[in-house]
């Protein structure tokens, strides 16, 4: 089937009806589907083997396979740092402290949390291209707009859907202030406040907060 085509999704729901089904929210086991991507949520250890091994009976009646050397699992919960035994049919599942869904990175803790490590540095990565490229010939709107444009994307990928606490805010405000600082060449956080606002500049929380 040609790329591209209308057809996939409609297959793809097709196939893939009956692994949907194992979904049980009154026993708060769920199943999220997307695009080759299958996301098991569980409340215990015990629930998650047996759905694996349900998903593995159904994939196996159309002819198809878990690839487990693409699966990870990964724990959210109070006993999130208690080692547990690597687990599959006849495969290994490794246990991982991070795993990256859909561009977000999501870490072991006591509750729901991202990592913004990886954002960070896709937000560094560009906008020191950008100073690069034309750092020494472009005036300081030009660059705020590049940054803004083909930078702020990659730092805020995805996070209007992430529970974020006020130390993640603080830690984006503060890419944020970095490259105001660089690009007035200043360290004096008022003045950086103030070119921002000149520039119609919102930090990442405002923004966040605009697009949910």
């Amino acid at each position: 089937m040609r790329q591209g085509s209308v057809l996939p999704p409609f297959l793809f729901a097709i196939y893939l009806e009956d692994v949907a089904a194992l979904c049980r929210p009154e026993s708060k086991l769920f199943i999220i589907l997307y695009a080759d991507d299958i996301l098991f949520l569980a409340p215990t250890l015990t629930a998650l083997q047996k759905l694996l091994h349900a998903c593995e009976h159904e994939l196996y009646l159309i002819d198809m396979a878990i690839n487990f050397k693409k699966c990870l699992c990964l724990r959210v919960s109070q006993r999130y740092d208690v080692v547990c035994a690597n687990t599959a049919s006849c495969q290994t599942i490794q246990w991982e402290t991070e795993l990256k869904y859909l561009g977000i990175h999501i870490v072991n803790s006591r509750g729901f949390k991202c990592s913004l490590t990886s954002v960070k540095c896709s937000f560094y990565k560009a906008a020191n291209t950008v100073f690069g490229k034309i750092g020494g010939r472009s005036s300081e709107d030009v660059i705020s707009q590049l940054i803004h444009s083909k930078c702020m994307p990659a730092l805020l990928y995805g996070l209007e859907a992430c529970p974020l606490r006020s130390s993640d805010n603080n830690s984006l405000h503060f890419v944020i202030n970095c490259f105001f600082m660089k690009l007035f060449k200043t360290n004096n956080i008022e003045t950086v406040t103030y070119c921002r606002m000149q520039f119609n500049s919102d930090l990442p929380s405002t923004i966040l907060k605009k697009k949910k």
